[in-house]
């Protein structure tokens, strides 16, 4: 991409963000009278806290691009190495990962993750908006601009340490409420969670993993380039 249809492409999508968070606000009310999501709670899933994250980095991308054109690349190297950490680290695995799991547990059965009764309130189109789209627009970014991955261990420890923290609020949420925020655990042991939280870290990490082979294969070694440009 050109650096003018790049700035184009991400203030599109950054919209399109906005948008969909905006559009869920809107529901929220609906959703909470049919008692369909826990009340108050539809903001800790981790299809909502996605489109956040998208959200922001997105945003940094259209702040890069816009600085990019305005002071050169040596001034804003900070932003550009925030840019690639967030998108390498979070921002394609997250994505990724849901859209692997949501669809896979859809497909086995729909009522363990995404109950037939939302489609009376959540239009298609909005559930494909946030389980479907978000794939492409992350391949998008890897096909189409190059990313500095950092070092293996860092990368991967971001992550985990998200991974974590975002399994720990599901359980002190639990503990807490009794309710489990996706039905599947409601009808698995707690041996059974366990083993499914592992694999889903494990798909998790391999997500990573694949985002950086994909960069690697079309832009090649991202750190040693641009050791080189220093």
């Amino acid at each position: 991409m050109t650096r003018t249809s790049t700035c184009i492409y991400h203030f599109f999508v950054l919209s399109w963000y906005i948008f969909i968070i905006y559009y869920i606000y809107q529901l929220k009310v609906d959703i909470q009278k049919q008692s369909i999501l826990p009340k108050g709670q539809q903001w800790q899933y981790a299809t909502f806290i996605n489109l956040f994250l998208q959200t922001i980095f997105y945003g940094v991308a259209c702040l890069e691009d816009v600085l990019r054109r305005i002071k050169g690349k040596k001034d804003i190297k900070f932003i550009t190495a925030f840019r690639d950490l967030l998108f390498t680290s979070l921002g394609f695995p997250v994505s990724t990962i849901i859209f692997l799991l949501f669809w896979s547990l859809f497909l086995y059965d729909r009522e363990v993750v995404y109950p037939k009764n939302l489609d009376y309130i959540i239009p298609v189109w909005l559930n494909h908006a946030m389980h479907t789209s978000i794939l492409p627009f992350s391949l998008i970014e890897v096909i189409f601009r190059p990313y500095c991955y950092p070092q293996k261990k860092k990368g991967l420890s971001i992550l985990t340490i998200v991974f974590l923290a975002y399994i720990s609020r599901l359980l002190w949420f639990y503990s807490q409420t009794g309710i489990w925020l996706y039905p599947i655990f409601g009808k698995l042991s707690p041996i059974s969670i366990a083993v499914f939280l592992s694999i889903s870290y494990i798909f998790t990490i391999g997500t990573y993993l694949l985002g950086e082979k994909l960069n690697h294969w079309k832009w090649g070694d991202m750190r040693q380039l641009r050791k080189k440009n220093k």
